[in-house]
């Protein structure tokens, strides 16, 4: 053994290393980036989700009910109330279109930072 060589990396070990990691961090930022905007538009769609299933129990539980349970539907903006907790999550809100009894609508949900999902209403009276 060389009584002069001392163990370790040379440096350019060191800068190929370097190097390596910056083209890793340069090619993965942008897709973890992307993964929050895409988290916000999934949640919007999920909301989108909750208030047509809870429309489509409303509709069923009033029509089985004879109209003595369950919420009155006339408008797309009206179905915030049917979720827990009687109103949508902060930063949601709901285009206002009418709707009649016993008809379908495609009712628009806009969520926080400008996105937006749809979901289907029934009116009921």
């Amino acid at each position: 053994m060389d009584m002069y060589r001392q163990p370790g990396f040379t440096l350019i070990e060191m800068i190929i290393v370097i190097v390596l990691i910056g083209v890793i961090a340069v090619i993965a930022f942008p897709r973890f980036v992307d993964f929050s905007s895409t988290a916000r538009t999934n949640s919007t769609a999920n909301v989108a989700a909750a208030l047509s299933t809870a429309n489509s129990n409303n509709f069923a539980t009033r029509t089985a009910s004879g109209g003595t349970t369950g919420i009155t539907i006339t408008n797309c903006n009206q179905n915030g109330a049917l979720l827990p907790g009687g109103a949508l999550p902060a930063g949601y809100s709901i285009t206002s279109l009418s709707i009649s009894n016993g008809v379908s609508v495609t009712c628009t949900l806009n969520g926080p930072n400008s996105t937006s999902a749809t979901f289907m209403a029934y009116g009921i009276s």
